[in-house]
């Protein structure tokens, strides 16, 4: 009888090394992770040197197109008096630097950090009045009815009542809602940009704007009760999908039937 050598109990120095490298590596991730996000919040959006620095980042990124001083050239709109919220909103989701001239700016990976960003909206608030950024309570707490009647309202004919995005004239669309933030919500509320109108508190009260956000989350975060959502654009698709299926269905069927009796 052929015994089993008896394992020593000792581990490979491979695996004592792996564990050390997978510990840095997680140690490391959430340290970059905390750093990044305590930065950005901790940014003064008033002070002289936030200001300065955004100053210098717009001048290497931004001038180009919009002029050193922010007044504008014929290759992009001036700056003055749009506001913090209007340049979160546009660098933050990647719209701005915009890579090409097109009907409108799409989205792409976004190109600053948090902090950076936030030193370019300081940088143009400090030009002149014009939307903030919004807080954290202004963005939380809304009733999802009411947002909703008043996305079908206001909303629905351009981005579709499940925020599913649009097309527009001269290649220009309404964005998918699917995946945007409850901060580039409100400020593309209040800023309006692209072919978008802007919703001061006249026309949607701050109430009425986290309604609409409570909303689109609500959209985003709950999956359908139907099935199949089919892009949710509509009679459009779930037609074009009845008479593709459906029909073809039905003449498969009846060319088998046929060939059948034959």
């Amino acid at each position: 009888m052929i015994r089993n050598p008896r394992k020593s109990g000792r581990r490979s120095p491979l695996a004592s090394a792996s564990l050390l490298l997978v510990g840095l590596l997680a140690t490391g991730g959430a340290y970059v992770a905390f750093t990044a996000t305590t930065a950005s919040a901790n940014v003064d959006m008033s002070s002289p040197e936030t200001i300065e620095n955004g100053q210098k980042l717009f001048a290497a990124n931004c001038a180009t197109c919009h002029g050193q001083q922010a007044q504008g050239t014929d290759a992009g709109p001036s700056l003055i008096g749009v506001g913090a919220a209007s340049v979160d909103f546009q660098v933050g989701s990647g719209r701005m630097p915009m890579q090409a001239n097109s009907p409108q700016a799409p989205t792409k990976p976004v190109q600053f950090t948090e902090e950076q960003t936030a030193e370019l909206a300081a940088y143009v608030a400090s030009l002149a009045p014009g939307p903030a950024i919004p807080s954290e309570s202004e963005l939380v707490g809304g009733n999802v009815a009411e947002g909703g009647e008043l996305f079908r309202i206001n909303c629905a004919m351009c981005h579709n009542v499940a925020g599913a995005g649009g097309a527009l004239t001269e290649g220009k669309y309404a964005p998918a809602l699917t995946e945007s933030s409850a901060k580039h919500i409100y400020e593309a509320m209040v800023t309006g940009p692209q072919n978008m109108p802007a919703f001061n508190d006249l026309n949607l009260t701050p109430e009425d704007k986290k309604n609409v956000i409570a909303y689109i989350q609500y959209h985003q975060e709950t999956q359908s009760a139907g099935g199949l959502e089919l892009g949710s654009l509509g009679p459009v698709s779930e037609g074009l999908f009845l008479w593709v299926f459906g029909l073809g269905g039905i003449v498969a069927l009846t060319v088998w039937i046929t060939a059948k009796s034959n």
